[in-house]
């Protein structure tokens, strides 16, 4: 990945890096990062000397045919894992099971807080689920990333990237085996989170929106639905009002035809009576 994908993705785009000091030559660290675009998984472990393994969705590494194998073939190649979504729960333990057994072979662990890719931009709330219990469980440092402009470079609907230069900004290694053991604890879980988004949101930039990205895509969603639904009745209702319209149109037409021959009829039993003797 790092000589192919990642050296062409360093000549290309030509990311800057700030705080590669903070990232350890060995040892289980987590990498905590904003989620903008679908090539963070990639500018990331491209700038960094050592292997990162991020979780991925089951369907990359499953789907049938040539295309399905050259798929999974490359996502393996990159590092990703493969979960299992079938089910939320089940998808977040195996995750999380995931995530400690790469640390437990101290190695570098990636993870999304947000959960999802941020869908305006913005920085949304931390799911406490993977990350605190992740770090809690193996003690591993959680090193918070920003990802910078990832967004830009390929926005919704477009094909071909944009060619600019995004960044990555790696703060310093948050330490929080002062909670050890308390993985199961739901209030500390979103302490240990809510600390490591406040450091991303320092770190990005970005406006920071306490909900979560689900949720705001789910309002979008709902949004598009109701709009387009509104755009629909109103169409219908310009389709209504311009066959009415028609339909009036017609009426006065037709109104006029009779109203002519009934003139014409008139005009023509004048004629006939003006042409009898007895003007009968």
């Amino acid at each position: 990945m790092k000589v192919t994908v990642g050296g062409s993705l360093k000549l290309a785009f030509r990311p800057w890096v700030e705080g590669l000091e903070h990232i350890p030559a060995e040892g289980p660290a987590i990498l905590a990062s904003n989620h903008l675009s679908f090539s963070d998984s990639f500018f990331l472990p491209a700038v960094l000397d050592r292997k990162v393994t991020f979780i991925a969705k089951a369907e990359y590494f499953n789907t049938p045919g040539v295309k399905g194998r050259l798929t999974a073939a490359f996502f393996k190649g990159v590092g990703q894992l493969p979960v299992d979504r079938s089910g939320a729960r089940g998808a977040g333990e195996a995750a999380i099971k995931s995530g400690i057994e790469v640390l437990e072979r101290g190695e570098l662990f990636g993870i999304y807080p947000e959960g999802t890719r941020s869908p305006d931009g913005r920085l949304y709330r931390g799911k406490p689920g993977g990350l605190a219990r992740v770090a809690l469980a193996t003690g591993a440092p959680v090193i918070p990333v920003a990802m910078i402009d990832t967004e830009k470079i390929q926005p919704p609907g477009k094909v071909m990237p944009k060619l600019m230069r995004p960044g990555i900004r790696i703060g310093e290694p948050l330490d929080f085996t002062r909670y050890q053991g308390m993985e199961h604890d739901r209030f500390v879980l979103r302490a240990v989170t809510d600390e490591v988004m406040y450091e991303i949101m320092k770190l990005s930039g970005q406006e920071y929106v306490d909900m979560y990205a689900t949720a705001m895509k789910r309002q979008i969603a709902e949004a598009a639905k109701a709009e387009k639904e509104a755009g629909k009745a109103a169409k219908a209702e310009k389709e209504a009002g311009k066959a009415a319209k028609a339909a009036l149109a017609q009426a006065e037409k037709e109104q006029a035809a009779k109203e002519k021959e009934q003139a014409a009829g008139e005009q023509a039993e004048r004629d006939r009576s003006a042409e009898r003797p007895d003007g009968r």
